[in-house]
């Protein structure tokens, strides 16, 4: 007679079995791990590592934009959905925030946000009420979004007219980059919600069985337009912040960074199938791309020819190498129960 699989007699085969163990410490601290080796091995090879420049400039700074669209991305993959219309959204925020910005730094902040905030409403409509599968509806706003932004751009780079915009975004507050702040901000309250919200619950129920969720009650529909919602506000968000980078904003901003998103959202640990995933997870995914991404400058400087498109190679490789190790270990997971 087959024994039926408890949590206590799982516990009891993961402490004797070493692989079950060493399982359980990848899914859960990999990418942790892997960060801790990826910085300690730079400082001890490349002078100039540690510097506070190279580390909160070239690394933070430059990935808050990918860290804020990484962070709505989790709560929509964990739905089991995704959302390839981030990169998109940023171009057009960046161009609403640089042609409103003459009206002042809230007013163009808000503008930018509301616009991204709009994009994730229409995907989520998409979605739930037109039963449109997740990666079409937003394959097609991507494009859509894309072709607005160039449209209001007019095809040229819309200069960012907010003095008060631009000194906030190179400030900084005891040493610390105010993008850096914003960022750090955004995944703290991130871990809360995740952590402590229904709404997160219902996002873990329906990525887990969408209509068992129902059955229990929960409304799915709403609980995955507001999971867009918030996809959709935080690439607004992100297109601030890219605008005031390159001060100005253009429909040729942030191609591929939806991919980039992905990529650490799923080195993160959070499932592509859904209903499991972590905001603290995505945030180490994020400086672990971001920092392999640094190495890689710093080899171009020490001599080593490396072409730029090794980024999406890098990239590309992180996402396909962490999908089949959540497969690999899921599958010895079931072979287990």
């Amino acid at each position: 007679m087959a024994q039926i699989a408890t949590p206590k007699n799982q516990q009891a085969r993961s402490a004797s079995n070493p692989w079950a163990t060493a399982i359980t410490i990848i899914r859960q601290q990999g990418a942790l791990i892997a960060l801790v080796l990826v910085f300690v091995i730079s400082s001890i090879s490349f002078n100039g590592f540690l510097t506070s420049y190279n580390i909160l400039d070239n690394v933070l700074v430059s990935n808050v934009p990918i860290g804020l669209i990484a962070l709505g991305m989790t709560f929509v993959i964990i739905t089991g959905g995704i959302d390839l219309s981030v990169g998109s959204t940023i171009a057009l925020s960046s161009v609403v925030v640089a042609l409103t910005s003459s009206h002042g730094m809230w007013f163009a902040l808000a503008a930018a946000v509301l616009t991204g905030l709009a994009v994730g409403l229409f995907n989520g409509f998409i979605i739930t009420q037109m039963h449109v599968p997740p990666f079409v509806a937003t394959l097609a706003t991507l494009l859509g979004v894309r072709g607005l932004a160039l449209y209001f751009s007019n095809e040229h780079n819309v200069t960012v007219m907010s003095s008060d915009l631009i000194n906030f975004g190179n400030g900084d507050l005891f040493g610390i980059p105010n993008p850096v702040i914003v960022l750090v901000v955004a995944f703290l309250i991130g871990m809360l919600v995740l952590n402590y919200s229904r709404f997160a619950r219902h996002l873990l129920a329906i990525g887990g069985n969408a209509e068992a969720a129902r059955l229990l009650g929960v409304r799915v529909n709403s609980t995955l337009l507001g999971a867009y919602m918030l996809s959709g506000a935080l690439a607004g968000l992100a297109g601030v912040f890219i605008a005031i980078q390159t001060f100005s904003g253009s429909g040729n901003l942030a191609n591929g960074y939806e991919l980039s998103a992905i990529a650490a959202v799923v080195v993160g640990g959070t499932l592509i199938s859904g209903g499991e995933g972590s905001v603290f997870g995505t945030f180490v995914g994020v400086l672990l791309l971001g920092f392999i991404l640094n190495i890689l400058n710093f080899l171009s400087g020490a001599g080593v020819t490396l072409n730029p498109f090794w980024q999406d190679v890098v990239r590309g490789a992180f996402l396909l190498v962490v999908i089949l190790l959540q497969s690999r270990l899921a599958n010895k997971k079931l072979e287990r129960v």
